[in-house]
């Protein structure tokens, strides 16, 4: 089984994420893709989101009618920090011998993947597929890690990705821009203009319903 693991925290899930995932599935011929939301991120720790609950059902109801999507609670029910480490440990725990994880990652994070707990092991566990982010330059695996990590990719030109010495891969993507922000979004509520073609109908009635981003 092949799956792409998108993670985030989603507040609120918008119809660049689905967009995205939708071309990874696609274009990396996976079986689906799991979206994550995370409890507390941990390179925000100290910014107020709306709740994990609520940020969870947003992605339920955006990904409903689509069979290669599936939502997870995962990260929510563990508490806490959310580390991807830890959830792709549990995912290759749960899952059957033969899964294969695909890190969906834009390329503002593969940028910074040095600064993530245990980043060594996540190269391991998992392939990386590395998308295209407005303003940030894509890097190549030896502009990000250590020369002495780096050392143990080489470049496969029949899957044009770079396979690692463990038999992962770093593929990089170029999807269809849709600069769409939650950040904007949640402004646009607070001001009280529409989302209306920035996240699904059944999203912006759950936003409207909760009184979320007044």
């Amino acid at each position: 089984m092949n799956i792409g693991l998108l993670g985030g925290t989603f507040n609120p899930i918008h119809y660049g994420h689905l967009r995205l995932a939708e071309e990874v599935r696609e274009g990396m011929g996976l079986d689906k893709v799991l979206f994550v939301p995370a409890n507390i991120p941990p390179h925000k720790p100290e910014e107020k989101i709306t709740p994990a609950g609520k940020r969870l059902e947003m992605v339920r109801l955006a990904i409903t009618g689509n069979p290669g999507f599936e939502s997870s609670d995962m990260e929510i029910k563990r508490g806490d920090r959310s580390y991807t480490v830890t959830t792709l440990k549990e995912l290759k725990a749960g899952g059957p011998e033969d899964l294969s994880i695909s890190l969906i990652i834009g390329a503002d994070s593969f940028n910074d993947i040095t600064t993530w707990c245990e980043y060594e092991e996540i190269f391991e566990l998992s392939g990386f597929v590395v998308v295209e982010r407005p303003g940030y330059p894509i890097k190549k695996i030896a502009e990000v890690v250590p020369e002495s990590m780096a050392r143990k990719f080489h470049y496969d030109s029949n899957v044009d990705s770079y396979i690692s010495s463990h038999g992962t891969s770093v593929t990089y993507l170029k999807p269809t821009l849709m600069v769409i922000s939650s950040s904007n979004i949640r402004e646009r509520v607070r001001e009280g203009l529409s989302i209306r073609y920035l996240v699904p109908d059944a999203v912006a009635d759950y936003i409207e319903k909760e009184g979320l981003y007044k």
